[in-house]
């Protein structure tokens, strides 16, 4: 049975991916979630440790420390860059770039349907239409933070590398809040700093919080969906 690592940011981007797994159990790892199981005639190991790549990165090495994986794939959660991505839909990255770098994904093997395309990683949180418009105007579909830490790593280790992210945010919405500057010292989003945020402003906030958490729901649902039907 071939092993397949899954890295994600934050563990609500796994949950549907978990739910769709069978004999989950913990790892006790150094790491903020680490679960195993089956999908699909595969072994998972699914693990989140933070946003951007220096988390991904520790979540990677991490890993690799305690098991040889087959493949690495980076999931969950990015931001339309093309206006024709809708809420929820699947992207498969073809390739993944940061400005200097760039790396080739391979494509999973599944029924499903999806969007496929480049995918920009950076290491902040891109919040404005001028930024997203900015940084899709090469061509790319979509953006998040952590990709190019897990295919970096994949291509040190010689493993495949495959990319599949759920859109939460579309490419003519921006964000209310500054998400780059609700992060603590260790690069994670701090929980308290967004909820001072939110009671400073509720009424300007709270809806987009509320549209988050119902996208990050659904996003999550549909990621697992597609998993589950995919071989790496």
């Amino acid at each position: 049975m071939s092993t397949v690592l899954l890295v994600a940011a934050e563990a609500g981007e796994l949950r549907g991916i978990l739910r769709r797994c069978t004999g989950v159990r913990r790892l006790k790892w150094p790491l903020r979630f680490a679960r195993s199981g089956e999908l699909n005639g595969q072994r998972v190991l699914a693990v989140a440790h933070g946003p951007g790549r220096k988390l991904a990165a520790e979540a990677v090495d991490a890993a690799l420390d305690r098991e040889r994986p087959d493949a690495l794939a980076s999931v969950g959660f990015c931001g339309a860059l093309d206006g024709s991505l809708a809420a929820g839909e699947v992207l498969v990255a073809t390739r993944v770039e940061t400005g200097s770098e760039a790396y080739e994904a391979a494509q999973p093997v599944t029924g499903r349907r999806f969007r496929s395309g480049v995918l920009i990683s950076t290491d902040r949180v891109v919040a404005s239409l001028a930024e997203k418009q900015r940084l899709g105007a090469g061509g790319a579909a979509a953006v998040e933070m952590e990709a190019a830490a897990v295919a970096g790593r994949a291509r040190r280790e010689d493993l495949p590398f495959y990319c599949v992210r759920a859109v939460l945010d579309l490419a003519a919405e921006g964000f209310i809040l500054d998400y780059n500057g609700l992060r603590g010292p260790d690069g994670r989003f701090s929980r308290t700093r967004i909820l001072r945020a939110a009671l400073a402003h509720p009424w300007l906030v709270a809806p987009e919080l509320v549209r988050l958490g119902r996208r990050g729901r659904m996003a999550a649902r549909v990621l697992g969906d597609f998993i589950a039907d995919c071989r790496f």
